[in-house]
């Protein structure tokens, strides 16, 4: 089934969970791309450089079939996989979450650590603000000045944004179109072009 949209969160969050001496700090950070992932667990490091353990998991992409669990030294899938199963439980992507551990000086044992790991990512998580996007695909028109009231009108008509706008003999708008409604878009430009509209548009 094609999707039009995903969940995201809008910003950071942060939360906590302690068992037996050991604290679990959780992080939640809204992410883009790899540099985000990059520069969002090397400022945890270097703030909480003698912490025991850096643990993550990630989820990056519309379709949810890019991500990563990291354990950081944990017991195998202990740490990473559970934080990851809070992620996946609630839909989300393009998102982020860290937990650092400050080993408390009792073992909690690959059950323990899974509990600990998975209840300090869920508590990051009830703190977060969900949002829906809509997946766009980049447009450009390229369009006569003495054309431009029918291209804004076609812009109005599907909402489009104006990412960027060069007006001169030969005008170009940059914008996006919502990937739910581009099979309609198309159809209009269509139509337009049919009446003697000389326009032309890159998806």
């Amino acid at each position: 089934m094609t999707k039009f949209s995903y969940l995201t969160v809008t910003h950071a969050t942060e939360g906590l969970y302690k068992e037996k001496g050991s604290r679990f700090l959780s992080f939640c950070f809204p992410v883009a791309n790899q540099e985000d992932i990059k520069v969002n667990l090397e400022k945890l490091r270097k703030k909480y450089y003698d912490a025991r353990h850096h643990c993550y998991a990630w989820m990056l992409g519309s379709e949810l079939t890019e991500y990563r669990a990291n354990d950081d030294g944990e017991p195998n899938h202990s740490a990473g996989d559970p934080i990851l199963g809070q992620i996946k439980s609630k839909g989300l992507t393009n998102v982020l979450i860290v937990v650092v551990r400050y080993f408390g000086g009792t073992k909690l044992g690959v059950g323990g650590l899974i509990n600990a790991y998975r209840t300090a990512a869920e508590d990051a998580l009830s703190k977060v603000e969900v949002i829906k996007k809509d997946l766009t695909e980049p447009v450009t028109i390229h369009y006569d000045y003495d054309q431009t009231a029918d291209i804004l009108r076609l812009v109005k008509e599907f909402d489009l944004p104006i990412l960027s706008q060069d007006f001169g003999e030969q005008c170009t708008l940059c914008t996006e179109v919502k990937s739910a409604v581009r099979l309609r878009f198309s159809e209009r430009v269509q139509l337009l072009k049919d009446t003697g509209i000389n326009f032309s548009v890159n998806i």
